[in-house]
């Protein structure tokens, strides 16, 4: 598996001057990525799953995407204006979704064909179809069965695409040199439609997003997941052993 970080670069931002870097030190500390469109952090930077949240600065204000708080969000989240909303994006990815929602007053948004979510949060909830509002996100349902419902985000003017968790760039995802892997129990059968949504950027659930040639590290994770499987489960249970 895998030690190295999907990408050490936090993103391409083109800001003059960093919005995150003008919010509180200690909250930038948890930036993983900056760019043009937004940010992703991690509540706890030391956390083995990488846990990695999302704000997308949107004309319509900050849309945060599957929150994990911490100490100093909000004047992290404070410096690129209003929040619009909170949007999960996996039916098991609630985190602090409601907590954070509660906070600024808006509801939890959740794809309108998600199950399972509302008894989870305790918060207003708000159902979400094709189209996240006016923004240039769409949101995809990528998988949906008894145990995983899982939808991604994809910008059709920036390229922008958000993967809660079929991909990371977290070791656990990873075999090998890959930059970015197939989630471990979807090795054997990828999620293929992913393909289709070609990405500037891909923004993760876990681990630090891609931002270099990044529809290609795509295209490699889904064409290599089978083929590189049992490498990937090998060097899981090898590091579990040591």
């Amino acid at each position: 598996m895998s030690t190295d970080a999907g990408d050490s670069d936090r993103g391409d931002s083109d800001r003059d001057a960093s919005d995150a870097d003008a919010a509180d030190p200690a909250a930038s500390e948890h930036v993983i990525n900056e760019w043009a469109g937004g940010i992703g952090w991690m509540g706890d930077p030391d956390e083995a799953m990488q846990r990695a949240s999302h704000l997308l600065d949107t004309t319509e204000g900050v849309w945060l995407v599957d929150p994990v708080d911490f100490d100093g969000l909000d004047d992290l989240v404070a410096a690129y204006g209003e929040v619009a909303g909170v949007l999960l994006l996996l039916d098991r990815h609630t985190r602090d979704a409601d907590v954070v929602a509660r906070r600024h007053g808006v509801p939890v948004t959740v794809p309108d064909w998600m199950s399972g979510v509302a008894e989870k949060v305790d918060a207003e909830l708000d159902r979400v179809h094709a189209d996240l509002g006016d923004t240039e996100y769409g949101v995809h349902r990528l998988i949906d069965n008894a145990l995983w419902q899982e939808a991604v985000l994809y910008g059709e003017d920036s390229g922008t695409l958000v993967v809660p968790e079929a991909v990371g760039t977290a070791a656990f995802f990873r075999a090998g040199d890959e930059r970015l892997g197939v989630h471990p129990a979807l090795r054997l059968k990828p999620p293929r439609k992913l393909g289709r949504l070609p990405p500037e950027r891909v923004l993760v659930g876990h681990g630090a997003g891609v931002f270099e040639d990044a529809e290609a590290a795509l295209n490699d994770a889904l064409a290599g997941s089978r083929r590189r499987a049992p490498r990937l489960y090998a060097e899981t249970v090898r590091d579990f052993l040591r």
